[in-house]
């Protein structure tokens, strides 16, 4: 599939990806656990996402984002206002 100018066409270049250490336990990628309260739980919620998006169903993007946020391990928290954002203006 050479085009006239010579050049490779899309279709036979394809783009190639170094292989991210997966979790031997559920196969998803370390990096999308890391910090996962529940690491089954959020793989189970990231396979299940996937396996929607490639059937072509609806995704509740919210009820995801909810999932995820829930799984995270951290707590946000609020930022500290400065002195100067304080103090009163008179």
């Amino acid at each position: 599939m050479v085009d006239p100018l010579g050049l490779r066409t899309r279709l036979e270049m394809a783009r190639k990806f170094r292989k991210k250490p997966r979790d031997k336990k559920t196969g998803v990628p370390k990096v999308y656990l890391a910090g996962a309260k529940n690491k089954s739980a959020k793989a189970a919620e990231i396979k299940r996402t996937a396996r929607a998006y490639a059937k072509g169903e609806y995704i509740d993007v919210k009820a995801v984002q909810k999932s995820r946020v829930e799984q995270d391990g951290k707590k946000s928290t609020t930022k500290k206002t400065s002195k100067r954002k304080r103090k009163k203006t008179t």
